[in-house]
């Protein structure tokens, strides 16, 4: 197996492994039996499981950084939000994995959360609690309203529409081809519950 496909191969493996498993429930042999390879091609490769593992974290938190390119691009409030719910239904179809890192993350961090997950998350809030501040500026959203709770309450929102998918699939479809409409029906329960009155 040649250097480049052995990289690749351990972080598919690495990816499937750690999600189902965490950090401390795999071994690195088990890692180098699924990838095929020696343990030493870990260490060549990523400098021991734990590298490997920091190496999949900053794959999966990657696509955190695209909420600079939506800010940029997006300027009024209401919209912005729809972008940010557009966004996260994106990032979760087309990162399967992601979802488990993170909520592994969350609740049980490993030596990683502080340097790689904690700010980008952070990042996250700190940018549509700037968008809900200035929806609250200019008189879209409510003057009583927290920026930076309401940004929590979003995405607690639209995550656990993803977390909850096993249990509520018998209640909700989750079907890709319905997103569109769950966006939707989002920006509007949420914005409802922050507009401003109009009289």
């Amino acid at each position: 197996m040649e250097k480049t496909e052995c990289h690749k191969k351990l972080m598919e493996v690495g990816t499937q492994l750690f999600s189902e498993r965490g950090l401390k429930g795999v071994s690195i042999r088990e890692l180098s039996l699924a990838a095929g390879t020696s343990i030493s091609m870990i260490s060549y490769h990523f400098g021991s499981k734990e590298g490997l593992y920091q190496a999949v974290l900053q794959q999966q938190f990657a696509c955190f950084k695209e909420i600079h390119e939506i800010r940029q691009r997006v300027t009024d409030p209401v919209e912005m939000v729809k972008s940010y719910l557009l966004w996260t239904f994106g990032r979760h179809r087309n990162n399967p994995y992601l979802l488990r890192f993170y909520t592994s993350e969350l609740t049980n961090p490993t030596a990683f959360f502080e340097p790689l997950v904690m700010p980008v998350i952070d990042e996250v809030i700190v940018t549509m609690a700037g968008a809900i501040e200035e929806g609250i500026r200019q008189k879209k959203f409510r003057e009583d309203v927290d920026p930076t709770n309401a940004a929590l309450a979003l995405a607690g929102m639209v995550n656990y529409f993803f977390l909850s998918s096993l249990a509520t699939r018998n209640l909700i479809s989750h079907s890709p081809e319905k997103d569109e409409m769950l966006v939707q029906q989002y920006l509007d329960i949420f914005t409802r519950g922050i507009g401003a009155s109009s009289g």
